[in-house]
């Protein structure tokens, strides 16, 4: 029971204190006098009573009644009813006492009697109970009485009304009446829990609306500050009461001040938040506070300042709240829109709506704290319950770590009171425990159901209207009011004095007729709180989320699997997917759980590589926590990082919490205290459980179920019977838990020292901002460090000793343990000397862990870095050696971005780990890349030493590799290639050093000796092992004494041989020959010519020479064309134009020229020699090619000596005085070219249909045709246009003009020149052109080889850059690419050559007369007859253009390709690249006019300068004579694998494999090409830019071969697995004609391979191959497409050049006809159907012989035979068959399909083998044993000893019949 009011006071004016205008009040009379002790009485009544102030009023005004708050000083609430009216003051008295100047000055002004003055009077009840309408009407009955002059005692009234009690709660309903014939009945609320609102909330959103309420209520949460203005009191109260009653369950505990009178405003201005109301004229005060929210009452505004951010409700529940909000209050929103709107629909009474808006906002308190009580920690139990929340891990299994508004909710002072008051387990519950423990699940279900959510905030509301109204039918009050306008009556008397005697006596009987009744005791309904489902469950909201997480949480628990189950590989390849995964909670807690089920007994010990992922897992997992959820995280990982370790050594175990430092949390000291209130509260739960357990060990059956019970409800059970308890008990209970907290605080201090102090205690390092460590600390080869290193760094200056700092290191750890133990001890009850004894412990423990850790560092350094992936061994070429082993490196990606994994996509190959190796050959890598998702593939990048152009070392090269570096280079190769390799730690420098010295060594011999193709087959003379460098010299040094002897050395050789044969190499390598120096060894002068020259009677021993000569290609095409023969009597045959003249022979005339060369019929050998000093290097012209059709020839020689060119263009027009030595040879120049016009048969005709004007018409005739489809279109457009003229001025080619006249006048001359000199525009400045003569010289411009060199360097960069660009890389190729004019250079070549052809087609002849005669000249000559004679498209043609035209005649190629030491400062120029590149474009616009495939160019490219065959060394026929090159190949070969001639090798490949063959190969009769040479018309050669990182280049075939039968039979044996048909093609990595042959290859190779299974011998494919043309043509035939063509298309296709054959082209490397290289049998018959097909036919064919094949197996029984590689043993039946010499392998007996076949022609020995991993264990070591093949070693293993030699007899004599 309660007192309804307090004290009754009366306020009056206070006529004594008149301010300027303002007035005090003062307290007039109180009852009771004295104080309660229950409740002092509040100070500053009078304040509130005229919260505006006091002052008097002209007029009296109607009484006012409002409720004013006031707190007491321990936060109780009173109730101040206000009832306030006017009483008129005595006139005299303010004159009399008033000290107002003012009013005195105003007085005597005014004659007038003043007007009567009303000063306020107040009426007030103080009460703790908040019942507004009873004081209203209590307050207003006491009024009446005054006013009306009632007969009753107001002294009685009063008496009864401060001696009335009524219950506080419990919904009784009491009447009461004040002895004045009144009567009020009291309705007391059910549960005082739940606050009262009458109407107040609805009121509230009737004033401000849904979302202003809205912000005000997240304000309030949020402790913003919030002020209400109204022009009415009471409004200002209901307002504040509203919004605490929208708060309930949360209690608002700072300033909450309804009505704040005016004195104290500057209350607003207080720091901490407050709810104030304020009446409206005080407004403009308000202005000025900026951080406080303003809700206007009457305005209907609420007025959040710019500085203030209020966190609004998480979605998805602010919708839901505004909707649900809605629906109250404007339900006919939802039906606004209906034609019919239903009649019925209409708002609740407003004391309805207000409940069901606290309805909806209970709900959502419901839906935002669901799940508390899993996150409440009971500490203790007794004496009294400790509780803790732990917030982080509400706020973690929520998923709102992130949401501002409920963290800053949890953070505030509300929620914490609601955990006191709420958190007990044993107390009374209410309206919102029911709702949050059993409505949860009920909210979720109906989340989007209106109608169903609307019935429940229905049925709320009934409960919360029930509760303030529990009796409906109230009766009704009586109450006495006054009469209507009473207050204005004029005579009113004043408030009688109350007779205070009166009072206090019926107070006193009152009080004692209380003490005298017995005490009524309310039987408070304690029950145990229900916790309501846990957080788990209810977030199953986020199911989606959770599923798309399922295939992360499956590769987490994969990884995890692997990692344990020590597959390492499979690991690796997941764990990027791991890390990733980590970034979702779910894949965090997998984590954590997964490794939790490892953990046995508390350990786990692992081995270096798996402790090393298991650790970098747990720190991806921790860096990537949020502050929030990271305790969840970590919470969980802290058991395990004492669990998981590993042995360092005997006695020494590092555990992974040395590993996992480096991560703020542990520095978190609420972090701590959360873990330890966890672990303390699942101790205490076990305490209590045990002690069930004993007592109840009889009663196991019902104690199974209580197991699972949760803490709190163990301590509400506990709470429940303590009272019950024995003193003792009590206090041994206190006690047990009491040192249950303390032993769990020494582990804490164990757990925190752990964590806390780093692996490295000397090193000073302290809490790092950062505080995240690279995931890199945790590899072995580091050492960890620690996020508490150690205290600041001042100390580290500070003391030299290491005591001393690890002292600091403990010092720092000792505080943070300390200061933790403090908090938690204090807050969980620990007595005060047990805490002293564990302040004494601390550094103790922390001293000790420091010792441990020392051991622990001391081993880790010591450890091996992890292991890294073994080196690959490279496959080499017979005969190439290593020079160096391999030396770890890392394969850097370059600018080339497939490889990266760049736009294609996929996993990037590069950077890959491996090993370079430096072999006499070539430079190659072999690795496997880094990324794990390809870590089984390998890769090879490699490139000929001979092609290295560029090194560089790099100083910043990107960290995309985890292992520390050493030094990077880059080597970049003319053949396209680039290797950025950068060492491995584990190289010494030095190791790198001598790698480079040995790698210049090798690209730059002293000699061309010294170059692979010569030593190829030599074990190596300078042994180049790192180590032993030093015993052997090396070339240089016997270089030295050599120069000395090397003249006499050849004198003698050719001396005193007259058969030249090559000196076996003991002789060569003691003879040195300069390379350039042709002035030393000439061999004309210094030896006696008659041994050596073959005089015209030719004795037979010296026949051979001659013969060898008349052998030589460019003799064989001189016959060819009939230029000449050679008679065996050498004599000549006059009528022949043309003679093969002997004159250079001994190559006494021109060095560079071959011995035989054409020269006009009419000139004698002496003439030649004297006009052959009139040009450079004596490079006179000389006759290459003539056109059978109009026998016009081709000439080729160097450009003319200045002095040659005067002579011969002036001395006609000045002849000079004296027959001087110059006008002779001019003469004789002269003659000779006469002599070469009057060989062309018709050079007299000078017609003028042949002009130059006229050449158009001339194309049009004659036969030939442009590389088009739209051949007429070409045509016409150089008939619009005459180029032609405007070409052979030399105009910039590039922009030939097009206004369809030649630019120069001269050429339109009226007779056609016989003879057209092609020279270089610069040496023949000033020549005047001379109408009698028959030749005409023609000047262009070309670029010279320092040109050439640059743009190729451009060119490399271009396709293969040395870095990533940064803008778009397709535009920076372009770009880069056009500045290399690489193109333009081609197109240049192109055009003189198309020029030339055109000239030669219409009769004239042409001398090609250019720089010295061996670069541009050698290209435009070739190109020319390539054009021209469709023999030199051929395989034979080509190999004699190239011999003739590049090699005999001295094209510079050792000099050139920078071979030797003497032209490494020259450096490389491509000039015969460039002309395979001019063959390239020709080719790809005919497709169908060569013989030879794309491939076949490539092959050149790349061999010419890899010097891996002699063809390509030095720099002409008489150096190669000079080395003994030339003629060897014709003596008996050494060794057959070594090739030293291309062409051979050529030959042989081509004999056994159709790469070099191009199917599409139809030639026309006679063909004269005349393909496009514009810019736009050429394309990048793919030579360029292709690259096949499975192999290597593709260039050394033997290499290529070897690989792919693994996978096949590795394929093959797995049938279990599911077999897929798809094939990934990785346009950098895959060898696409390779893994995706052409058709026709595919065709041809199955056939091979149906032949072998027969048994029958195969054919050659291209005898196949011309039987399939044969007949096809024969089938084409009747249809009358007469075109040879028709080949592969029909005849109506003959003409579609570009566009045929994408696939077909290259036919390249296609088939993977795996023969090696001697064999020369080769296969093919007629095609089967497509792959699968092939396949079924080779066993239906087997089936077939299966009878006549019995008999074959000569021998047969089952073996163990280990698959290819990783894979396991397996039983097979093995039969060895004689006739088809072949080890085959079947399933088993009776299997008839063959699964595989070893040929024995393959096998090269047969030797004891030793058990690998995996073998059977039963069978002895000796029944082991290998068969080796070319390809790879097959592994077997027979039953027993016996058997096994049994196999190797039967194998062995099988080998040796064949």
């Amino acid at each position: 029971m309660a007192r309804l009011a307090d004290y009754f006071v009366l306020v009056g004016y206070d006529p004594g204190k008149r301010g300027s205008g303002d007035g005090q009040g003062q307290i007039l009379q109180r009852f009771p006098e004295k104080d309660w002790e229950d409740n002092p009485f509040p100070q500053g009544i009078e304040l509130f009573c005229q919260p505006s102030g006091w002052q008097l009023f002209t007029e009296r005004n109607p009484p006012t009644f409002f409720v004013a708050v006031l707190t007491d000083i321990n936060s109780e609430r009173h109730y101040c009813a206000c009832f306030t009216f006017w009483e008129a003051v005595e006139s005299a008295q303010p004159q009399s006492h008033s000290r107002n100047g003012e009013e005195e000055e105003e007085e005597p002004s005014s004659p007038v009697q003043p007007a009567q003055l009303f000063a306020p009077k107040s009426l007030v009840l103080v009460s703790r109970l908040d019942h507004a309408e009873v004081f209203r009407n209590s307050l207003g009955l006491i009024y009446t009485i005054y006013v009306d002059g009632l007969s009753v005692s107001l002294e009685n009234v009063i008496g009864n009304l401060l001696t009335c009690t009524i219950p506080i709660t419990g919904g009784a309903q009491r009447t009461i009446s004040l002895g004045a014939g009144d009567r009020q009945v009291i309705q007391t609320p059910i549960n005082d829990s739940l606050p009262v609102s009458s109407c107040s909330v609805a009121l509230l959103f009737r004033q401000l609306g849904i979302t202003n309420v809205l912000y005000l209520f997240c304000a309030a949460l949020t402790e913003h500050k919030i002020l209400f203005l109204s022009s009415s009191y009471q409004r200002l109260t209901d307002a504040c009461r509203a919004l605490l009653a929208l708060m309930f369950p949360l209690k608002y505990s700072f300033t909450y001040v309804p009505i704040l009178p005016a004195q104290l405003l500057e209350v607003l201005s207080t720091p901490t938040p407050f709810i104030i109301g304020v009446h409206s004229i005080f407004q403009s005060e308000t202005q000025e506070l900026l951080d406080v929210v303003i809700a206007d009452l009457d305005g209907g505004t609420v007025n959040v300042p710019e500085c203030v951010h209020i966190s609004l409700l998480p979605e998805p529940l602010l919708q839901q709240t505004r909707e649900a909000l809605s629906m109250v209050l404007d339900p006919e929103l939802e039906v606004a829109d209906l034609a019919f709107p239903p009649s019925t629909i209409s708002a609740s009474s407003l004391k309805m709506q207000d409940k069901e808006i606290r309805a909806v906002f209970l709900r959502l308190f419901a839906q935002l704290l669901q799940g508390y009580r899993w996150c409440l920690h009971i500490i203790r139990i007794h004496p009294e319950p400790v509780i803790r929340f732990h917030k982080a891990a509400f706020l973690g299994q929520r998923g709102l770590t992130e949401d501002d508004f409920l963290t800053k909710v949890l953070e505030g002072m509300a929620f914490a009171g609601f955990v006191t008051e709420r958190g007990a387990p044993y107390r009374s519950i209410d309206l919102f425990d029911e709702l949050v423990a059993y409505e949860v699940k009920r909210m979720h279900t109906e989340e989007g159901n209106k109608q169903k959510i609307l019935r429940h905030i229905k049925e709320l509301a009934e409960k919360l209207y029930k509760n303030e109204n529990p009796y409906p039918a109230v009766t009704m009050h009586k109450v006495q009011k006054p009469t209507e306008g009473c207050h204005l009556r004029l005579h009113q008397k004043p408030f009688p004095r109350l007779d205070e005697g009166t009072v206090q006596w019926i107070i006193d009987q009152a009080t004692a007729k209380l003490q005298t009744a017995p005490p009524a005791v309310k039987a408070e309904k304690k029950c145990m709180v229900p916790s309501g489902p846990p957080i788990a469950a209810i977030m199953e909201r986020n199911g989606n989320a959770l599923a798309n997480s399922a295939r992360r949480l499956e590769v987490v628990r994969n990884c995890i699997s692997y990692v344990f189950e020590n597959k390492m590989l499979e690991a690796k390849k997941l764990f990027p997917a791991v890390l990733r995964a980590m970034k979702g909670r779910a894949a965090r807690h997998c984590l954590t759980q997964e490794l939790n089920l490892h953990v046995q007994q508390n350990r786990a010990v692992l081995d270096h590589q798996q402790f090393d992922f298991i650790i970098r897992m747990m720190n991806c997992c921790l860096q990537d926590c949020t502050a929030m959820d990271e305790h969840g995280i970590a919470a969980a990982l802290l058991p395990l990082v004492t669990a998981f370790c590993r042995k360092l050594s005997p006695g020494i175990t590092q555990f992974a919490y040395s590993c996992v430092q480096e991560h703020v949390v542990w520095t978190n000291i609420q972090f701590w205290e959360a873990m330890f209130y966890c672990d303390v509260q699942n101790h205490i739960r076990a305490l209590y459980l045990d002690n069930n357990e004993e007592n109840h060990t009889d009663e196991e059956s019902t104690e199974g179920p209580q197991e699972a019970k949760s803490a709190l409800e163990i301590a509400s059970e506990q709470l429940r019977l303590w009272p019950t308890m024995s003193r003792e008990k009590q206090q041994e209970l206190i006690q047990k838990e009491e040192s249950t907290v303390f032993s769990q605080a020494i582990h804490y201090a164990n757990r925190m020292s752990y964590l806390l102090l780093p692996l490295d205690t000397s090193k000073n390092r302290l809490l790092r901002s950062s505080g995240l460590g690279d995931v890199e600390s945790v590899s072995n080869s580091f050492v960890t460090n620690s996020i508490a290193g150690s205290v600041a760094e001042s100390y580290d200056t500070e003391s030299g000793f290491e005591d001393a700092e690890s002292s600091d290191v403990a010092n720092y750890v000792v505080r943070f343990i300390n200061r933790f133990v403090d908090k938690v001890c204090t807050e969980s009850g620990v007595t005060n000397e047990h805490l002293k004894g564990l302040h004494v412990m601390i550094p103790d423990i922390v001293q000790m862990h420091i010792e441990t850790l020392d051991a622990v560092h001391r081993e880790s350094r010591r450890l091996p870095p992890i292991q890294k992936p073994k080196l690959l061994r490279p496959n080499l070429l017979v005969g190439e050696e290593c020079v160096m082993e391999g030396l770890r490196v890392y394969l850097m990606p370059d600018g080339r971005e497939e490889a990266a994994g760049g736009y294609i996509g996929g996993p990037p190959l590069l950077p890959a780990e491996g090993a370079i190796f430096l072999t006499t050959y070539r430079i190659i890598f072999k690795g496997t890349p880094t990324d794990p998702l390809v870590g089984e593939q390998v890769v090879i990048r490699s490139f000929p030493i001979a092609s290295l152009t560029k090194e560089k070392k790099l100083t910043n090269v990107q960290g995309q590799v985890e292992h520390l570096i050493q030094e990077c280079w880059q080597l970049r190769s003319c053949t396209f290639q680039l290797l950025r390799i950068a060492f491995d730690e584990e190289v010494a420098s030095d190791s790198a050093e001598v790698f480079r010295k040995h790698l210049h060594k090798l690209r730059y011999p002293q000699h061309v000796r010294g170059t692979f193709a010569f030593t190829v087959g030599q074990s190596p003379k300078q042994a180049m092992q790192p180590k032993a460098k030093e015993k052997n010299p090396s070339l240089r040094t016997l270089s030295k004494n050599l120069v000395k002897n090397a003249k006499k050395t050849i004198g003698r050789q050719y001396v005193t041989r007259k058969k030249y044969t090559p000196p076996m190499w003991e002789q060569r390598s003691s003879q040195h020959f300069p390379e350039d120096n042709e002035d030393e060894i000439s061999v004309s002068e210094e030896m006696d010519r008659s041994t050596l020259t073959p005089t015209t009677t030719i004795k037979p021993s010296d026949k051979m020479t001659i013969n060898h000569l008349v052998e030589r290609a460019c003799c064989r095409d001189y016959q060819r064309m009939g230029l000449g023969t050679l008679s065996s009597s050498l004599t000549r045959s006059k009528n022949e134009p043309f003679r093969i003249s002997t004159v250079n022979r001994m190559y006494a005339i021109c060095r560079s020229y071959p011995g035989l060369l054409i020269v006009p019929q009419s000139i004698q050998d002496n003439t030649i020699q004297r006009i052959s000093r009139c040009y450079r290097q004596n490079r006179f012209p000389v006759v290459c090619w003539r056109n059978s059709r109009t026998k016009a020839v081709l000439l080729r020689s160097g450009g003319l000596h200045g002095k040659g060119v005067v002579g011969l263009f002036k001395s006609q027009n000045a002849p000079t005085a004296g027959p001087s030595q110059t006008d002779s040879t001019s003469l004789e120049q002269e003659k000779y070219l006469q002599a070469v016009i009057n060989s062309m048969p018709h050079y007299a005709d000078a017609s003028g249909r042949n002009t130059l004007s006229g050449f158009t018409s001339a194309h049009m005739s004659s036969s030939g045709k442009w590389g088009s489809i739209r051949a007429s279109g070409r045509m016409s457009s150089y008939a619009l246009n005459v180029e032609i003229g405007s070409r052979l001025a030399g105009k910039d080619l590039l922009g030939a003009q097009h206004n369809g006249t030649p630019s120069e006048a001269s050429f339109l001359r009226p007779h056609r020149a016989s003879l057209y000199i092609i020279g270089d525009k610069s040496q023949l400045k000033g020549v005047k052109p001379d109408p009698l003569q028959h030749w005409e010289v023609v000047p262009i411009e070309v670029f010279d080889v320092r040109q050439v060199k640059a743009s190729f360097k451009k060119l490399m960069k271009a396709c293969v850059p040395g870095c990533l660009s940064t803008g778009d890389t397709s535009v920076t190729y372009l770009r880069s690419l056009e500045e290399s004019e690489w193109l333009s250079q081609i197109h240049k070549i192109l055009q003189i050559s198309v020029l030339v052809v055109e000239l030669l087609d219409t009769g004239s002849s042409v001398l090609v007369s250019l720089e010295d005669g061996w670069d541009i000249t050698t290209q435009v000559v070739s190109l020319v007859q390539l054009l021209s004679d469709p023999y030199y498209r051929t395989l034979e043609g080509f190999r004699l253009l190239v011999e003739k035209e590049w090699l005999s005649f001295g094209h510079r190629f050792s000099h050139r390709g920078a071979q030797t030491l003497a032209g490494q400062s020259s450096g490389f120029a491509p000039i015969f690249l460039q002309f395979l590149d001019c063959v390239h474009q020709i080719h790809l616009q005919f497709p169908m006019e060569f013989e030879f495939s794309q491939y076949y160019l490539k092959f050149l490219s790349y061999h010419y300068i890899s010097n891996r065959f002699r063809t390509f060394l030095l720099d002409s026929d008489y150096e190669r004579i000079e080395l003994g090159l030339l003629y060897e190949e014709k003596g008996e070969r050494k060794s057959q694998q070594v090739y030293k001639s291309i062409w051979d090798y050529i030959d042989r490949l081509n004999k056994k494999a159709p790469i070099f063959f191009n199917y599409m190969y139809a030639p026309e009769d006679g063909e004269v090409l005349r393909p496009y040479s514009n810019i736009s018309n050429l394309k990048v050669w793919d030579y360029y830019t292709e690259e096949t990182l499975s192999e290597g280049p593709s260039y050394d075939w033997e290499l290529a071969q070897g690989q792919p039968e693994h996978v096949e039979e590795a394929d093959r044996q797995d049938t279990s697995a599911p077999q897929t048909k798809r094939k990934i093609i990785w346009p950098c990595y895959d060898n696409r004609s390779r893994v995706e042959p052409d058709a026709i290859s595919k065709l041809l190779e199955e056939l091979h391979n149906l032949e072998m299974e027969l048994g029958q011998v195969p054919e050659r494919w291209k005898d196949t191959w011309d039987k399939v043309k044969a007949s096809q043509r024969t089938e084409a035939r009747p249809e009358g497409s007469r075109t040879p063509s028709s080949l592969l298309m029909s005849s109506s296709l003959s003409h579609h050049r570009r566009s045929l054959g994408v696939y077909l082209q290259e036919s390249g490397v296609g088939s993977t006809l795996n023969l090696s290289l001697d064999s020369d049998t080769s296969s093919t018959s007629t095609p089967s159907s497509g792959k699968q097909g092939g396949r079924k036919s080779t066993s239906t064919l087997y089936s077939q012989f299966q009878m006549s094949e019995s008999e074959n197996r000569s021998y047969e029984g089952s073996l163990y035979k280990k698959g290819a590689f990783m894979k396991p043993w397996k039983p097979r039946w093995f039969v060895l068959d004689k006739t088809k010499h072949q080890l085959r392998y079947y399933d088993s007996r009776m299997d008839t399909e063959c699964k595989g076949v070893i040929d024995l022609a393959e096998v090269e020995s047969i030797t004891p083998g030793a058990p690998t991993m995996g073998a059977p264990k039963t069978v002895d070591e000796k029944a082991f044993f290998d068969l080796k093949t070319t390809k790879r070693v097959y592994n077997f293993c027979a039953q027993d000893v016996q058997l096994a030699q049994q196999w190797i007899d039967r194998i062995q004599s099988c080998l040796s019949d064949a």
